[in-house]
């Protein structure tokens, strides 16, 4: 226990730094989402009536783009779980979503990617995402990459990769989207912003989410967004 001196202010514990680590990471996406929550219309008629819900641009994300209008940052310079180098160029022609996880978390990761899986399981595979996982922990490998996709039910649904490399490498993707990464764990966990980015088939940003989201508007957009014309 923490010897304190008759002058010296007792330093927060470390569940109080991380409430702090994650209010910070709350208020920095909302700002880099531009308050996405109020993106989405909600609209009641009559008393008692069903609530109607108004998409903007025909999706549900909690903010949302028209197509052409917001290029996807590029992701580049990393490593994917095979050790392959990546970069999100590659995927066009395909619906992307873009994830930020710490494969070794115990807390909100996991709840994240099982959503994430339910989502997905509710769609045609053939509307399925390519799955692009940017760690948000250096200390990430393949191997704990791999238990983690299988532990979260992502394994097998759709291709995905594991960005990797070391925080400095990671920092390059994390801020272009607006990802607050705490500079070390917290009782073993790295508190970071909890946020999917879809991307369609030309490369543009349409959709994003905070976690806890309802996955029945991710499997909207997915399915939305995989039957649009490409051009």
């Amino acid at each position: 226990m923490e010897q304190l001196g008759s002058r010296s202010r007792p330093r927060p514990g470390l569940e109080q730094r991380a409430k702090l680590l994650g209010l910070v990471a709350l208020l920095t996406v909302l700002v880099g989402i531009g308050v996405g929550v109020g993106i989405r219309l909600v609209s009641r008629s009559s008393p008692g009536s069903a609530t109607v819900i108004t998409s903007r641009y025909g999706l549900d994300g909690q903010a949302t783009w028209p197509a052409g209008a917001k290029a996807a940052p590029m992701i580049r310079a990393l490593r994917d779980q095979s050790g392959r180098p990546f970069s999100l160029a590659s995927l066009r022609g395909h619906t992307v979503a873009i994830v930020f996880f710490d494969s070794r978390c115990h807390q909100e990761c996991p709840l994240e990617g099982r959503a994430l899986a339910t989502a997905e399981h509710a769609i045609p595979r053939a509307d399925r995402p390519v799955l692009v996982a940017v760690s948000v922990d250096p200390r990430d490998t393949p191997a704990s990459a791999r238990h983690a996709v299988r532990s979260w039910g992502l394994a097998g649904l759709a291709p995905w990769h594991w960005l990797m490399g070391t925080r400095a490498e990671l920092a390059r993707a994390w801020r272009p989207y607006h990802i607050y990464v705490a500079p070390r764990p917290v009782n073993g966990d790295i508190a970071h912003t909890e946020a999917v980015y879809l991307v369609d088939r030309r490369g543009f940003e349409r959709a994003s989410y905070l976690f806890p989201f309802a996955t029945r508007f991710v499997s909207h957009d997915l399915r939305a967004l995989a039957r649009e014309r490409g051009e």
